[in-house]
């Protein structure tokens, strides 16, 4: 396969010159986004609003200096990201709008309007079938992001718990599966009622299409039909009360091979262009409440068409950086009894693996780990 051109530039910028969001403009522009035709076209920028408490995600200024480009070339831009999996600020389309709204996303800061993509309580999806696909065959997609004609991810490179990091891979894979599709990365199981949060209300039963849910008069409580129950996960968006819980056991392995699947299951046959930012390193999600100091310095930012040679570009840059002192890997590499794995990520998370994602995206033909790497210089 022909490498992949990923470009680059860091963020570094000189007196009077260009701000950062400029030369993230003049970045994806010189990646060649002009290429694709955005006349008149919805065109969905993919990207994670950042969990209430979190101040690591990207600032809505890199949001806005993306849609300004596709609106530039004629396009209707829309800021999106589908539903949860746990409870959280961001489980429904109501609290996901103001956690956005709260960590400054909105359409007069990022001049553009915000979808939640799998609609108000994450069952607005459309099943969309894994081309190639050998851990998934139809993916859960939110249905606002399929619509588009015009597919942008824009990622925040950091470290994750249990994928190593997330990069442009995880940010479409898990990011635009519904409630749903998420459970279904994670888990192949099914779920359990937490009775004392549990009101009655027999909404989840009304999604269930297979009888897996058993309403018992006398307590006014839901349980689970084990025999009936085929673990779809549409009970989950009925519960208003987050007492329907799966639990994430799916084998880390198993979990990239199903993200990168559902990735290709979002990019396949369409226009899209993919920008990461590898800035504030984090050690965990964006999805977490909280961030820790980062673990690496702020390497630049990478635009590419190819998600994949995107996600190994960031990686490399990061695995050649030193790491920051105060901070989780830090601590971790001054430990007695530390094992030097080579490698930032495991050595920040020694139980998260990440390359089994990136091979098995490559085998299913999302993209090229082989990429050739242009560095754009300031003027």
């Amino acid at each position: 396969m022909e490498k992949s051109k990923v470009y680059f530039t860091d963020f570094r910028t000189i007196a009077f010159g260009d701000g950062l969001p400029t030369k993230l403009k003049k970045l994806i522009k010189a990646a060649g986004i002009e290429q694709i035709d955005m006349d008149g076209k919805f065109v969905a920028i993919k990207l994670h609003f950042g969990e209430l408490g979190n101040i690591s995600y990207l600032r809505p200024n890199y949001a806005k200096a993306v849609a300004d480009v596709v609106k530039e070339l004629g396009g209707k831009p829309f800021l999106t990201d589908c539903n949860t999996l746990y409870p959280g600020s961001r489980k429904n389309a109501l609290e996901h709008l103001e956690c956005a709204w709260e960590n400054g996303f909105t359409p007069l800061s990022v001049g553009c309007p915000i979808l939640i993509g799998d609609g108000l309580k994450g069952t607005d999806d459309i099943e969309v079938t894994v081309v190639g696909g050998e851990y998934v065959e139809k993916a859960k997609i939110g249905r606002a992001i399929m619509d588009a004609d015009v597919f942008i991810s824009l990622t925040h490179f950091k470290g994750h718990e249990m994928t190593g990091f997330g990069g442009a891979i995880k940010n479409i894979g898990m990011g635009c599966g519904s409630r749903a599709g998420k459970k279904e990365q994670h888990s192949d199981g099914k779920p359990h009622i937490e009775t004392d949060l549990c009101r009655g209300c027999r909404k989840c039963q009304k999604e269930c299409a297979n009888g897996g849910l058993i309403f018992d008069k006398e307590t006014k409580k839901m349980s689970v039909d084990e025999s009936n129950c085929v673990g779809c996960g549409r009970c989950l968006g009925a519960c208003n009360y987050d007492a329907i819980l799966f639990e994430n056991n799916a084998a880390v392995a198993e979990l990239n091979y199903r993200m990168a699947e559902y990735t290709k299951a979002v990019v396949d046959g369409r226009p899209q262009f993919h920008i990461s930012l590898v800035v504030d390193v984090s050690p965990n999600c964006d999805c977490h409440g909280e961030n820790d100091a980062p673990i690496l310095p702020n390497l630049g930012m990478f635009a590419s068409f190819d998600p994949l040679a995107l996600d190994q570009a960031c990686v490399d840059a990061c695995l050649a950086a030193s790491p920051l002192p105060n901070c989780q890997l830090a601590d971790n590499m001054a430990k007695d009894d530390f094992v030097d794995h080579h490698d930032h990520f495991t050595n920040s998370r020694p139980e998260s693996e990440w390359r089994s994602c990136l091979e098995h995206a490559e085998k299913i033909g999302l993209g090229s780990r082989e990429y050739e790497l242009v560095t754009i210089k300031q003027k």
